[in-house]
């Protein structure tokens, strides 16, 4: 874990590539919407061997950022991390004792059957002041369910004022519309003042970006893994 600035008593946001990309394209959106700037990174030996170029600039597979007019720390993952969710984590909370949040939300997707067009958010919370918060903008708890990946390694170990939410998806794939819905609900119970009418068409450019990162980093690690078939046989 590298920080190279260490706002105090910040909102913590939290995006990992789970179902559906949701944390990952919420995360990438605010990045953009709120002008941060890249304050630090979370680098592990067993990360995998690839890496992202995008507009000339190399993207750290985990990197943090800092937006300083709402004084929001973004951590945002661009790749699967398997196995190394563990981790990941202590260096989580490595950077929470660093900085001292007073809050941390975390933002993931869950599988639903739901047909409908309307997507459904749902809400964790340990803290009864932000249940109430949260019921208040129409939100409802997540009851039951199964939760997967760094999301629930998060909800096992970060031991701060944390809330999750859970966007309903369809897809593992990058899912635009469900994340925009997290950035309307973001913004009511922030008051981030972001205009999420154009958002839709917005994160599907999000999407697209994920998408082209996502192959040319699957590309890569297939030929890095054939290269290393080459050596053994």
């Amino acid at each position: 874990m590298e920080l190279w600035e260490k706002p105090q008593r910040s909102r913590l946001i939290l995006g990992f590539p789970g179902f559906g990309m949701i944390g990952t394209i919420t995360t990438e959106f605010l990045m953009e919407h709120l002008e941060t700037r890249q304050i630090g990174r979370i680098l592990l030996k067993g990360l995998p061997s690839t890496l992202a170029i995008h507009n000339g600039e190399v993207l750290d597979p985990i990197g943090v950022y800092y937006n300083e007019k709402y004084n929001i720390v973004i951590i945002r993952g661009i790749a699967a991390f398997p196995k190394m969710e563990w981790d990941i984590v202590e260096e989580i909370n490595k950077i929470i004792d660093e900085l001292d949040p007073y809050e941390a939300i975390d933002i993931e997707g869950v599988s639903s059957q739901n047909q409908n067009d309307d997507v459904k958010i749902y809400y964790y919370s340990n803290v009864d002041e932000k249940k109430q918060k949260f019921n208040n903008i129409g939100l409802k708890e997540l009851k039951d369910g199964i939760i997967l990946g760094v999301t629930s390694i998060i909800l096992l170990k970060v031991k701060r004022d944390l809330s999750v939410l859970f966007a309903e998806t369809h897809s593992e794939l990058p899912d635009s519309k469900s994340a925009a819905k997290v950035i309307e609900v973001l913004d009511k119970y922030l008051g981030l003042e972001i205009d999420y009418k154009p958002l839709l068409e917005q994160a599907k450019i999000f999407e697209q970006k994920l998408k082209n990162i996502l192959q040319k980093s699957t590309l890569a690690q297939k030929e890095a893994d054939k290269k290393t078939m080459s050596y053994v046989g």
